[in-house]
């Protein structure tokens, strides 16, 4: 998991994807390929999710080792709030001052104030919490944009990223597309595939999950027709419109499954034990890659995903939730 505090801080890994775009390896939970960040290298360098606050060192010294002085980051995007893409928000904002943090509108007081965010987080990671994500910090109100319907984010030179709403895995979650370029960086809200996965995997973690919200995002998507679609977890995933479609179909197919066995028995543990006999073939080992399996576990666990589809439910059933 992460490093000891005794080991030296590693840089981030940086891909170079084309002359404008680089991939950043946050470096989470000390494994490679669990979340990434995208650095946009226009006149005003954007970086797009920095992971959690625990490894975010190695994201700031990957970014200066890259050539980003203190001065130049412009923009931080992130998609939601939640400890794996935002958690470290604060601790960029302090290593590059001229920094905004743009961030869903509903996220904007946790990021000003995260005692709650963090004492929540703290109750639903356990020990987790210490060890691979760590507490935000605070940002001072007006080095931050709230994202509403939708934002445009002048990024110089003509480039502008377009923001909107897309809620569904997390209410205050946002999309993010470059339209000059067709990159389109979804956050969790299309899913995750990561190394051993064939097959991208919904993430339908509680307390926010909603499936019809969570299907309008990913028609929202589609009507973009983006050249490239950026999953957090982790990386591009192509060909990118029947990428989407994929996440539709799974969604639904996890959604039905999840549905099945809490009609037969609304108890958790049925139900996450019904899901993960009919996925258990979604994620294998990969030959000299012992993180396969924990990278997904961490981030999209059958568990966890079985507590958001069932609590979905629960509020389907009272009524509570978009139709």
């Amino acid at each position: 998991m992460s490093p000891s505090p005794d080991e030296p801080v590693r840089p981030s890994p940086m891909e170079v994807i084309r002359d404008d775009l680089v991939s950043v390896d946050t470096l989470t939970a000390g494994m490679t390929k669990v979340t990434a960040g995208y650095l946009l290298q226009t006149p005003r360098p954007t970086l797009v999710e920095c992971g959690p606050a625990v490894s975010i060192q190695s994201v700031i010294d990957g970014l200066r080792a890259h050539g980003l002085d203190p001065d130049d980051l412009a923009y931080l995007v992130i998609s939601h709030i939640h400890l794996d893409h935002g958690g470290g928000a604060g601790d960029v904002a302090e290593a590059f001052p001229n920094a905004t943090i743009v961030v869903h509108e509903v996220g904007v007081r946790h990021m000003v104030d995260p005692e709650r965010l963090n004492a929540s987080s703290k109750r639903v990671y356990g020990p987790l919490y210490d060890s691979v994500y760590g507490a935000c910090t605070p940002i001072d109100q007006s080095r931050i944009i709230g994202v509403g319907e939708r934002e445009t984010l002048d990024l110089g030179g003509g480039r502008r990223l377009e923001l909107f709403q897309t809620p569904g895995h997390a209410k205050h979650h946002i999309g993010i597309f470059d339209p000059d370029t067709g990159d389109l960086f979804v956050g969790d809200s299309v899913g995750v595939k990561m190394p051993g996965m064939d097959v991208i995997r919904p993430a339908t973690p509680p307390p926010d999950f909603d499936y019809v919200l969570a299907q309008r995002s990913l028609d929202t998507y589609l009507s973009l027709t983006p050249k490239t679609v950026h999953l957090a977890h982790y990386g591009a995933v192509d060909p990118p419109m029947e990428a989407l479609q994929e996440a539709k179909d799974r969604l639904e197919l996890w959604m039905e499954a999840a549905e099945a066995a809490w009609s037969d028995n609304a108890d958790l543990d049925h139900v996450a034990e019904t899901l993960g006999h009919r996925f258990a073939s979604e994620v294998v080992e990969v030959d000299g890659d012992p993180d396969a399996k924990g990278r997904v576990e961490l981030l999209s666990g059958i568990r966890s995903n079985a507590m958001g589809l069932v609590r979905y439910l629960d509020l389907k059933e009272q009524g509570r939730v978009a139709t």
